[in-house]
């Protein structure tokens, strides 16, 4: 797609930039287009690591055979407690 642009092309389309936007507005177009792009390579390259985490994560879940999980404690007697109003003073003597 680019590869017929030659050097007049280029020259051409940067007189025209330089027209529409101005000289002032050309050091921040350039840092904003450079910012889109290092944030774009960012974004692919996170979302590469994070695929290859899952698969890693998930061919590791595989490998593993699966434990068996632990049963359930049997309940524990039941806790009678003793309110004050019932609970008989002890015996001074």
């Amino acid at each position: 797609m680019f590869g017929s642009l030659g050097f007049t092309e280029l020259i051409l389309i940067l007189v025209i930039v330089l027209i529409i936007f101005g000289a002032g507005k050309l050091p921040q177009l350039g840092e904003g287009i450079g910012k889109a792009i290092k944030g774009f390579k960012k974004s692919v390259h996170e979302a590469d690591a994070i695929e290859a985490e899952a698969q890693a994560a998930q061919q590791q879940t595989a490998a593993t055979p699966q434990q068996a999980i632990p049963a359930a404690p049997a309940p524990a007697a039941p806790v009678v407690e003793q309110h004050a109003a019932t609970a008989q003073p002890a015996s001074r003597g």
